[in-house]
């Protein structure tokens, strides 16, 4: 199974943390506890060329809201 992990760098002049949850739930993420802030369950394995169109998706998602990423994708 495959997940994909989201670290965030918010700017002080950005949207609201808040507000970049919304986001990123409605992307299907949930927040995270353990070193990361959210977590996307794929519930299946994913291929390499599915989580760059993810990373896509959700650098559209976080235009303009001023929000730096990073995201790692493990195999469980």
């Amino acid at each position: 199974m495959t997940k994909t992990f989201l670290l965030l760098q918010l700017d002080s002049e950005g949207a609201p943390y808040s507000s970049v949850a919304e986001v990123l739930e409605s992307v299907g993420f949930r927040p995270e506890t353990e070193g990361y802030d959210f977590v996307y369950d794929w519930e299946r394995p994913a291929s390499v060329a599915e989580v760059l169109e993810f990373a896509d998706r959700i650098q559209e998602a976080l235009r303009g809201k001023r929000v730096r990423f990073r995201i790692e994708s493990t195999d469980e």
